[in-house]
């Protein structure tokens, strides 16, 4: 299997910018950290192995990051602010210099990306969808974790309302964004059994839902727990069918 990674000094996040990309060839997926890890955390994790059969076969190129905005979140210190800013910054450091590495890696300047994650990483998907669905087809969040600002010291703000997809999406006007919004789909699923919260999914689904943004929630069964084990067993299924 081929691997190749990049390192270079980001101007939008602190410290340095990296991506690893595992395939030759196929539907290029953004697979982001599950809660804070780095960008070989998937590999690690037996993900890439799961995937193996797609990855050879050419169906998908896989890349990763760092989860840097997901570290703001879990220190537990920062204020709303300062996370709604380490947030912002990371998504514009993913639009702004990930996605161009992508598409030059995938001799295309319009090829549009697959974003997939866990837990904390499915919040990241999703949220990359929401805020760029013209560079961003699709978003899988398996076991997601979706509203941050428990994580806050202050709880919910305008400031996190700005940058959280199940706050974010309900502010949205209309207008180019949200109507290029309508022609995606964000796929959930989530299990029923230990440390799962399923009802994060649920009202992210309903939120989707309401503004029409394409949604499909899979409830999976109190069987599967918030672990490895259902992750390498439930998404190489999502993009298998979906990439």
């Amino acid at each position: 299997m081929q691997k190749e990674a990049w390192r270079w000094n980001s101007t939008l996040v602190s410290g340095p910018g990296r991506v690893v990309r595992w395939g030759h060839f196929g539907a290029p997926v953004l697979i982001f950290p599950s809660a804070g890890g780095d960008c070989e955390e998937i590999e690690r994790y037996q993900l890439i192995h799961a995937m193996r059969e797609l990855i050879e076969h050419g169906r998908i190129k896989v890349y990763s990051v760092d989860g840097l905005a997901a570290r703001a979140w879990l220190c537990g210190t920062y204020t709303p602010d300062q996370c709604a800013r380490a947030q912002a910054a990371y998504d514009a450091f993913i639009h702004d210099e990930v996605v161009p590495i992508i598409r030059r890696d995938c001799q295309s300047d319009s090829i549009e990306i697959l974003t997939a994650g866990v837990a904390l990483g499915g919040c990241a998907a999703v949220t990359s969808l929401c805020a760029h669905p013209s560079v961003f087809r699709k978003a899988i969040a398996i076991s997601g974790i979706f509203d941050l600002s428990k994580y806050v010291r202050g709880g919910l703000t305008p400031e996190l309302r700005r940058v959280l997809p199940v706050h974010y999406v309900q502010d949205l006007a209309e207008g180019v964004q949200l109507d290029t919004l309508r022609r995606r789909l964000v796929l959930l699923a989530t299990g029923e059994g230990e440390y799962e919260s399923p009802e994060e999914s649920e009202r992210l689904a309903g939120v989707l839902l309401a503004r029409g943004v394409p949604c499909h929630l899979e409830l999976l069964g109190p069987e599967h727990a918030h672990s490895w084990n259902t992750w390498r067993k439930v998404l190489p299924r999502y993009l298998a069918a979906h990439a």
